[in-house]
């Protein structure tokens, strides 16, 4: 018997044994948002969030509090968690990149099992759905289930007086706009929202494969801007409330130019538009998992709610992802199986990667291929893993920088030779390389650069992130030699698909 056999067969006594009396092999529900960042929950102490059913959904599993994801962009951070490998070994570290068809994926694991597999909503493969691509029967992602919206759901008439959003067009109108600040409904009713229709897709499907195994991933937009929500949403969050925050002297040189001329109304506004849409996605969250309950399958169903990564609201005058700031790097984990795993919260560090590792673990698959992360059992089974992390690692290589954060620092790099093409250029692009050190004891804002001044703690950071990228990179074995720490990180920060798209 090989490795990989043991421990598949390992993971799928250790599955039955937890399972018990259960009939039936468990279902799976993968519920995803798009820029719900770890604080915008209620769950998370925040009186400004209104999110009952996530709150709820915490309150019943585990909600892991110091959860970060291993790149601050969309396409990467869920190419990454969806083939348990860290995106640079994914081969998908840039918004445009499409995933190689041949990866080996969570969802093929789940059909190799005798599941029936579905995806609907936000995925970011960037290539056309198809069914079995990436292991899916079933696929509606984003163009496809665009189209189906427009077809099958006809808006009302609204009122004339009656303001919407107008047509999403980022970088293009001022950020004032495209953000929102004025905290505008998108011009159709909450029946006749996309994220309404794509809830009732998942649900159909739920009604439908009741009596068969399935794994289904149910990805919604919200709360991406342009913060999304519909008009019985409108005026529901005062934006007085949601001031931004003081932005730092120190932070002048990092914040992106088409942020500079927000005023402090235009940031207020902004960040009500985002909690306002952050409660829509609850809402319809909420939809998906009552059906679970109306079915009977909501304890024979392991549920995990995650977003692909942050956002910052203000923080450091940023008002996107893109950055290493915990704000973009935090993001909610929550993982619920009646009867099956402990209710409570997790303080320790885990990363994206970690999750399927903890799936395949305990849904007795056979483990992925390669996997970046740890299983996260044995917090599920209310125990203490043999070594928990000591460290989180994220990289964002459009920009050529990445950043490991331990209890006490936050250490960042960036070769700064790449002029950036996401749009969020400062003044001056290209400053060539830099390192920044914040001490969290001290600075928890990460605000003041200690970088020439503890220079032990620099040191030790810096060949952590230099580690993670030699125990984990396809190229490692061709790293140049004689390279200081500083010229290594130059070479591997650097985007190996930038002609893939």
């Amino acid at each position: 018997m090989t490795r990989r056999e043991l421990l598949a067969a390992t993971a799928a006594a250790s599955a039955t044994r937890l399972r018990g009396a259960t009939a039936r092999r468990p279902n799976f529900l993968f519920i995803l948002a798009d820029d719900h960042a770890g604080y915008a929950l209620g769950a998370d102490g925040n009186p400004l969030a209104s999110t009952p059913n996530l709150d709820a959904l915490a309150k019943q599993g585990t909600r892991f509090a110091g959860h970060y994801c291993n790149a601050p962009v969309c396409t990467a951070s869920r190419q990454s968690f969806f083939t348990g490998q860290l995106p640079h070994m994914a081969g998908v570290t840039r918004l445009p990149t499409p995933l190689n068809a041949e990866k080996p994926t969570l969802a093929k694991q789940f059909k190799a099992a005798g599941y029936k597999t579905a995806v609907f909503g936000k995925m970011h493969f960037n290539r056309a759905a198809e069914p079995g691509l990436h292991g899916f029967d079933v696929m509606m992602t984003e163009n496809e289930l665009t189209r189906a919206w427009q077809k099958d759901v006809q808006p009302k008439p609204l009122p004339s007086d009656l303001r919407v959003k107008p047509q999403w067009k980022p970088f293009q109108d001022p950020a004032r706009i495209w953000l929102n600040s004025e905290k505008l409904p998108f011009a159709r009713t909450a029946a006749e929202m996309r994220s309404t229709y794509l809830a009732n897709q998942a649900v159909k499907y739920l009604e439908e494969h009741r009596g068969e195994p399935f794994a289904l991933w149910t990805s919604f937009q919200e709360p991406h801007s342009p913060f999304d929500f519909p008009i019985e949403y409108t005026n529901r969050l005062n934006p007085s409330r949601y001031p931004a925050p003081a932005v730092a002297a120190s932070d002048s040189w990092q914040i992106p130019n088409i942020f500079r001329d927000l005023s402090p109304e235009e940031k207020a506004g902004i960040r009500a538009a985002y909690y306002t849409s952050t409660a829509f996605l609850d809402h319809n969250v909420g939809q998906v998992l009552n059906a679970l309950r109306k079915h009977g399958l909501e304890d024979n169903t392991f549920v995990i709610y995650m977003a692909d990564h942050g956002y910052c609201l203000g923080e450091h005058g940023r008002f996107e992802k893109h950055c290493g700031y915990d704000q973009a790097l935090r993001v909610p984990l929550i993982m619920r199986w009646p009867k099956q795993i402990r209710a409570g919260v997790v303080s320790d560090f885990t990363e994206h990667v970690d999750v399927p590792a903890t799936v395949t673990d305990l849904m007795g698959l056979e483990p992925l291929p390669i996997q970046h992360g740890h299983t996260l059992r044995p917090y599920l089974e209310g125990r203490r893993p043999v070594m928990a992390r000591n460290h989180i690692f994220s990289e964002y290589l459009e920009n050529e920088e990445a950043y490991i954060r331990t209890k006490d620092y936050k250490y960042m790099f960036c070769s700064g030779q790449r002029k950036r093409t996401d749009g969020y250029l400062t003044d001056n692009p290209t400053p060539g390389r830099y390192e920044r050190l914040y001490n969290l004891t001290k600075d928890p804002g990460e605000v003041e650069n200690v970088i020439t001044q503890e220079t032990e703690a620099a040191s030790r950071l810096r060949q952590m992130l230099l580690d993670r990228f030699r125990a984990t990179h396809p190229d490692a074995p061709q790293e140049p030699q004689r390279l200081t720490a500083a010229e290594a990180l130059d070479w591997y920060v650097r985007p190996r698909d930038i002609d893939k798209a």
